[in-house]
């Protein structure tokens, strides 16, 4: 990319000599979630696999360095007869306000040619009697990713239920995204064992017209993406910073 470019103001263009090839222009903003100028972090993110059901697989989420993290495990789908899945996400509730952008971008720079799920949630009800976290709708898109960029437009992310389309769900609110998971699952037996998808950022963007007052805002708005995303991380300790996330993963 030429050096004049701010990596918060590209967006994709047809690349002449492979049309498939995304490259960038100066007027596609990016607001980093995880990753970029808001590093990785271990710290925040919990297992959800299907151990909770009787299941057998595993995830872990690996901050390789504060630029890149590494969502791996073993997908099982001998216990369950066939189904399985086995996820990372975000924890707590983040209340993060994405309104002023058009979609999600994820960078991934190493995978194994497997599916993958990115799901987002705007609601969560309180955990259950035995701690389970009740079902609400989930918001989801699957996608088989090599090295590259990965443009979800949210018109593209499609609600579930219990796993279900859930075809009269009410519109996603992109002003109060409360959790964001990936995921690999076994889509009804056609992929298991281990699994690796290394991502060197996910974060919002928007193809709107820049100004004056949309670079303040856009200030604005990275400082509450910092801010939510980090507020439910564990209370500091006497460790220096590297050594959280090259020893955070292991839980």
């Amino acid at each position: 990319l030429p050096k004049q470019l701010s990596k918060h103001h590209r967006r994709y263009l047809v690349n002449p000599s492979n049309r498939k090839t995304p490259v960038m222009a100066p007027d596609w903003k990016l607001l980093y979630l995880y990753g970029g100028d808001n590093p990785w972090d271990s710290s925040l993110w919990t297992d959800s696999d299907d151990r909770v059901r009787g299941g057998k697989s595993q995830s872990h989420l690996h901050c390789e360095s504060p630029e890149k993290a590494r969502f791996f495990g073993n997908l099982d789908i001998t216990a369950l007869g066939g189904a399985g899945f086995a996820s990372q996400r975000t924890l707590g509730t983040l209340h993060l306000d994405l309104s002023q952008y058009d979609g999600l971008v994820i960078k991934v720079l190493q995978s194994d040619s497997k599916k993958y799920t990115l799901t987002l949630k705007d609601e969560i009800l309180p955990p259950r009697e035995d701690g389970r976290d009740q079902s609400t709708i989930s918001w989801e898109y699957d996608f088989v990713s090599e090295a590259g960029e990965i443009k979800i437009p949210w018109d593209d992310l499609k609600p579930t239920y219990r796993g279900r389309p859930k075809t009269d769900a009410k519109p996603l609110d992109v002003s109060n995204i409360k959790r964001i998971s990936f995921m690999m699952r076994s889509f009804f037996g056609t992929q298991e064992g281990d699994f690796s998808l290394t991502i060197a950022h996910l974060a919002a963007f928007s193809n709107r017209p820049t100004s004056s007052d949309s670079d303040v805002s856009f200030e604005k708005d990275r400082a509450a993406a910092h801010a939510h995303t980090h507020a439910q991380a564990p209370a500091p300790t006497t460790r220096p910073s590297w050594f959280s996330w090259i020893c955070g993963w292991a839980r």
